[in-house]
């Protein structure tokens, strides 16, 4: 829908469709920075057109980003159901990791690089509450470390996160470095 009421026209719908498509696969090529007229190219619209649906960057990351955060969800039901609460520790991580790899955008949401609007810090909030209970849940079984926080879990994804950019066949290794220091 438009900003309005009222529902788009078809023809203003496809290009909408067509944009969040295009920001989607820009965004996780080369992160929120990702250039709008080369989103706006790539979905075959002009930048009028893009400004007349997305005003901002942020009408774009709202759109689309609050809905790929939420994929932490699955991977935090899954480390849950884990029944070695390290592995579902571990498994959390390396999924979490995974998601980054694939998805530059999402990276920067989650390393917080790029100011947030206020859909998405919720969205990043409710992840981070799943990775808390896996956190404790890891703790209470004695396997990681007492003194690990929820809190420490958003500097390892800035850390990581330059290093997946930069190294993306690397980071299972990096990440291996850690969950070695951390295990208890």
């Amino acid at each position: 829908m438009a900003t309005g009421s009222k529902p788009l026209r078809a023809d203003a719908a496809r290009n909408r469709d067509k944009l969040l498509a295009a920001a989607t696969r820009a965004f996780g090529e080369h992160g929120l920075d990702a250039p709008l007229e080369q989103i706006a190219r790539s979905a075959g619209v002009s930048i009028g057109t893009l400004y007349a649906h997305f005003p901002t960057r942020d009408a774009f990351v709202d759109a689309i980003l609050p809905a790929q955060i939420a994929a932490l969800d699955e991977l935090a039901t899954q480390a849950l159901a884990e029944p070695d609460p390290w592995q579902g520790f571990t498994g959390f991580l390396d999924g979490l990791f995974a998601l980054q790899a694939k998805d530059h955008g999402l990276s920067d949401a989650l390393a917080r690089r790029l100011p947030l609007s206020p859909a998405v810090l919720e969205a990043c909030a409710a992840g981070f509450e799943h990775a808390a209970r896996i956190i404790d849940r890891a703790k209470e079984s004695g396997q990681l470390r007492a003194d690990f926080a929820p809190a420490d879990l958003a500097p390892l994804m800035s850390a990581m996160s330059p290093l997946i950019r930069e190294s993306p066949e690397t980071w299972r290794r990096h990440l291996a470095f850690f969950l070695d220091g951390l295990r208890a």
